[in-house]
């Protein structure tokens, strides 16, 4: 019995412990862990200068990545805090669906990209201080930069010369949570919806090649954060 009581102590005192360490004013909190890339991609017809004219039923494609996620926040109260969104590089395959045989007959890799996505967050957690588990919500801004465009080498086989992806701005919204493990280490997930849209240009003949591309992703993440 009293070994049961001393188990039972010691397990309120575990779950008890990081109560006390919630989120305060001046904290900062860095978390790091995978994140996943999840393009939810609509595109416009794609416009050819040869044609002079869109191609109906074509579109352009993207598929997801999964990076290292690195996050930082500074907590200007026990609710409030302006957090940062960095990743190593995503990559990207871009394809193309429906082009006509009659002009270049590519349907499939168009070529690779890759981007960061810098997001800066306003975050609120709602819940009072003590509780372990701490919910939040994020709303902000993310500039998304688009480098190391590059054709296939089937794209080129066929004609098709240079890859090029216009930056975006747009507006980021997220859901999270943290559950501490200890006064300084947290598990923590998050889900982001990104809006993301780029125009991608390439040549054919000699002539411009463009699609207007709505990429808005969901962005996954799931890591430990440290409380400094």
């Amino acid at each position: 019995m009293r070994k049961s009581l001393f188990a039972l102590s010691i397990l309120a005192t575990a779950l008890a412990a990081p109560l006390a360490q919630a989120h305060q004013p001046g904290d900062i909190i860095v978390r790091a862990g995978a994140i996943t890339v999840d393009p939810h991609e609509s595109s416009s017809d794609i416009w050819v200068g040869a044609l002079n004219t869109d191609v109906a039923g074509t579109k352009a494609t993207l598929n997801s990545d999964t990076q290292l996620g690195l996050t930082g926040t500074y907590m200007f109260t026990n609710h409030v805090g302006l957090e940062l969104l960095a990743a190593t590089p995503f990559s990207h395959d871009v394809g193309v669906k429906g082009m006509p045989g009659g002009f270049a007959g590519l349907n499939g890799k168009l070529g690779e990209l890759k981007h960061l996505p810098p997001t800066l967050s306003v975050v609120y957690y709602p819940l009072d201080s003590a509780s372990a588990f701490q919910p939040y919500a994020g709303l902000g801004i993310n500039y998304t930069w688009f480098f190391d465009d590059k054709l296939s080498s089937e794209a080129e086989g066929k004609g098709f010369s240079g890859l090029d992806m216009k930056d975006s701005w747009g507006l980021a919204a997220q859901l999270g949570m943290d559950y501490q493990l200890s006064d300084t280490i947290m598990l923590n997930a998050s889900l982001r919806y990104i809006d993301i849209d780029t125009t991608g240009t390439t040549t054919y003949g000699g002539e411009k090649v463009k699609v207007d591309v709505d990429v808005d992703p969901l962005v996954y993440m799931v890591g430990l954060g440290y409380k400094f």
